[in-house]
């Protein structure tokens, strides 16, 4: 939940889950053959798990969504990665790979942090438990769909 301990980093907890979450990933991808169903599953599964540990710790705490709970980072860090990485071995542009795990950090965090509609709308969907993955998920989505425009006015 704490991502590798990264979120109980002082400053900008998310940031660091969200770059604790790259190692991973990569070695899930690169071990994958860099299958983007693989990494389906991954997401999935990290996102099932993030509800089940939230749901499980969050009823007695004040804070519904603790800033040290970085497994929504992770969730959707690695869908927006995903669906980038996706979109750029489709439309293959000049720029080398790197650029695209940049973009995609670049892309969720600035959804995550300043939260446009309707990544706020999602904070408020169903349980606590959910509403904390769901934002992430959201975020991951639409930075991916940024990715997706850039690559195709560039």
């Amino acid at each position: 939940m704490s991502g590798l301990g990264s979120g109980w980093a002082k400053n900008a907890p998310g940031t660091w889950g969200t770059l604790a979450s790259l190692p991973v990933f990569y070695g899930i991808y690169a071990a994958s053959g860099e299958n983007p169903a693989i990494m389906a599953v991954a997401i999935v599964l990290v996102t099932a798990l993030g509800c089940m540990l939230c749901a499980r710790i969050l009823p007695p705490l004040k804070v519904q969504d603790p800033g040290w709970i970085v497994i929504d980072e992770w969730a959707g860090q690695w869908l927006c990665l995903t669906l980038c990485l996706m979109i750029y071995h489709n439309i293959q542009p000049a720029w080398h790979e790197y650029w695209v795990w940049l973009m995609a950090f670049l892309l969720f965090r600035m959804f995550d942090i300043f939260k446009p509609y309707p990544i706020n709308a999602c904070e408020h969907i169903g349980p606590a438990w959910w509403s904390i993955m769901a934002d992430d998920l959201m975020a991951g989505a639409m930075g991916a769909g940024v990715f997706f425009v850039v690559l195709v006015v560039i």
